[in-house]
């Protein structure tokens, strides 16, 4: 079906009650407003107006500068994470949200390394992280996983480390490993043998590329990383060539359109080629990558692409259903929810 073709009229089907696999949200940002607010305010933390008053803050990442001042305010909110107990309630709180907005399953990204000099260790870190995603998954019913995520400003051999840590909790919870961070720093070939380390451990590989750095960079993830997802990969839509290759390897492109638009890769949210990736045959899993700095979560990104492109139900359908073609998710969660998907899309428009 072409972009549009077949809309509906003015009726739309609740995008709340579409079922969504959510497999772009990194650990701090996925934080409540309110609670980095009142966290900030019990320890007398200062937080910038940014943060405040201004929030969701102005952005931009077009030089390294813009970058710096959106990593200050993310190094900002992680800081009032003191307790177990914050950590528990940002999981917990993180997965309710999803569920409120149709979210069946979520993959949430954390670097433990950025944590675990306040938590005893990478280790006791990630054993946290785990006990508190499946406590949230029990009280919500949300189906969750773990992706373990270097920094690409870090040394690679840190990456190593996270590798190893990533593979020995491969099937108790941590399903992938990624590489987070301004892809404009760190050489990513160095990255090679931290992503070799997890590809034997059998975890999908889901490093960030191609959003502030065009085609050259997706292309160096893919033939250095060997990527099954790509954490963004929007700017695939600017090679052809490029695009024809990751369709036809099935690498699935994690698209975040508000944190695009916000961070200044595109103009505005008409200007992000999902149709052209759609048209092209791209698997696509639209994520919210950081609510707290952006301010919109899951369910804001299927309305924004909804309006910004006049997608029919059909194909935010597709959109809905490829996330699950794209995640870790156990099978019966992937067929239940296609099912319902299916559901979905046959009962009548409001």
């Amino acid at each position: 079906m072409a972009l549009g073709a077949g809309r509906e009229g003015t009726a739309r089907r609740d995008l709340t009650d579409l079922p969504k696999a959510h497999l772009h949200l990194h650990f701090t940002g996925s934080m409540r407003h309110a609670t980095l607010v009142e966290l900030a305010a019990r320890d007398g933390v200062h937080l910038p107006d940014a943060l405040v008053e201004d929030w969701p803050p102005q952005l931009s990442a077009a030089d390294e500068k813009g970058w710096f001042r959106f990593q200050r305010l993310y190094d900002v909110a992680r800081s009032v994470l003191r307790t177990e107990d914050d950590v528990r309630r940002l999981v917990l709180e993180a997965a309710e949200d999803d569920v409120r907005d149709g979210g069946r399953w979520l993959e949430i990204q954390v670097d433990p390394s950025g944590y675990g000099a306040r938590f005893g260790g990478i280790t006791a870190f990630t054993d946290l992280v785990l006990d508190c995603v499946r406590d949230a998954s029990e009280r919500t019913g949300l189906g969750m996983a773990v992706l373990i995520a270097a920094n690409r400003t870090r040394h690679p051999l840190d990456a190593r480390t996270l590798a190893r840590l990533a593979g020995q909790y491969a099937g108790r919870g941590v399903v992938g490993f990624g590489l987070s961070n301004d892809e404009r720093r760190g050489t990513t070939s160095e990255f090679g043998p931290a992503f070799a380390i997890a590809e034997r451990a059998g975890l999908l590989l889901a490093p960030h590329g191609g959003e502030l750095r065009g085609p050259e960079n997706i292309r160096d993830v893919l033939d250095h990383l060997h990527a099954d997802r790509l954490g963004h990969g929007i700017r695939s839509a600017e090679d052809p060539a490029l695009l024809e290759r990751v369709v036809e390897s099935g690498v699935a492109l994690e698209v975040c359109p508000v944190s695009n638009v916000a961070l200044g890769v595109y103009s505005d949210l008409t200007s992000v080629p999902l149709p052209q990736l759609m048209e092209a045959g791209a698997t696509i899993a639209l994520g919210a990558d950081d609510p707290l700095l952006f301010g919109s979560r899951l369910e804001g990104q299927y309305a924004t692409m909804r309006a910004a492109h006049e997608l029919t139900d059909a194909q935010l359908a597709e959109l809905a259903r490829m996330s699950f073609r794209a995640s870790r998710a156990p099978s019966d969660v992937v067929e239940r929810s296609l099912a319902d998907i299916d559901a979905w899309l046959k009962a009548e428009p409001v």
